[in-house]
């Protein structure tokens, strides 16, 4: 038995094209009002893993409470950071007596700033792992999507993909070889975007999806979301979701945005 500690560790104001594409012409709604603007959590998990606890996202860093400018770049005309006081994935890590040292290992979904910000925060110590698709695309030298100093320092792991025919290109990872979390490659929203299948006992999963979808009504009517490296391999991608959505086994898909999911503890 394993338990997902669903946390949020920030808010982020976006134009509503971010979510749902077709919601302006113009890219993620830029130049419009506030009406047009919702909020939305940004999550982090904790997996309760038998080898060690195993952290999923970072959220913001601390440093956007005084000076959000600096930390996102040009990244903030697209979004605007918000950590209430308590909300930090360190802090959550900290109520929980939790030591970075503790930590088994760091999935990164991908490495979009509301993903990343708070990676060195946390200074893991331990395997930090993103796929090599991602990792590629975060460090070209002209790619305004990525802030890399967020993890500058760090040293990250490459996923080892293995062709499994699992996920919308049959490539996945079975992260300690026992089925229990399985990192399967899910690009579209990134190039290198990955979701996260942990499986209990009797079979039964949940699929963390990252931003493969941002609500609930991106799956049930394929809506493509704003921010896409490739709108066929979205499209893919949120096909796969719904597929394993409707499969009895599946006891939930959760999304990194989605304002319906609320704080709490899954047992899988």
């Amino acid at each position: 038995m394993m338990k997902i500690s669903i946390w949020h560790t920030g808010l982020v104001r976006v134009d509503e094209a971010t979510p749902f594409r077709n919601s302006s012409r113009l890219p993620l709604g830029l130049g419009r009002g506030r009406e047009h603007q919702v909020v939305l959590p940004v999550s982090s998990y904790l997996i309760e893993h038998p080898n060690g606890p195993i952290l999923v996202d970072a959220g913001w860093s601390q440093k956007v409470r005084q000076h959000p400018v600096q930390e996102l770049g040009l990244t903030r005309f697209a979004a605007k950071p918000v950590l209430p006081a308590s909300w930090s994935v360190t802090e959550h890590l900290q109520r929980r007596g939790i030591l970075t040292s503790d930590l088994n290992c760091v999935l990164m979904s991908h490495l979009d700033t509301d993903h990343v910000s708070g990676l060195l925060d946390v200074n893991p110590t331990q395997p930090v792992y993103v796929s090599e698709r991602e990792l590629a695309a975060g460090n070209a030298r002209f790619n305004v999507r990525y802030v890399k100093r967020m993890w500058q320092g760090l040293r990250m792991t490459e996923i080892p993909y293995q062709q499994t025919h699992h996920g919308p290109l049959g490539w996945s990872w079975d992260l300690f070889n026992d089925g229990r979390i399985e990192l399967i490659l899910t690009p579209g929203h990134s190039a290198g975007l990955m979701t996260i299948k942990v499986t209990g006992d009797d079979g039964h999963y949940v699929l963390l999806a990252s931003d493969v979808g941002y609500d609930q009504l991106n799956l049930t009517k394929l809506l493509l979301p704003g921010i896409l490296t490739s709108a066929t391999q979205e499209m893919a991608a949120l096909g796969w979701v719904q597929a394993c959505a409707a499969d009895p086994r599946c006891d939930r898909v959760i999304f990194n945005h989605d304002r319906q999911v609320r704080e709490g503890v899954l047992t899988v």
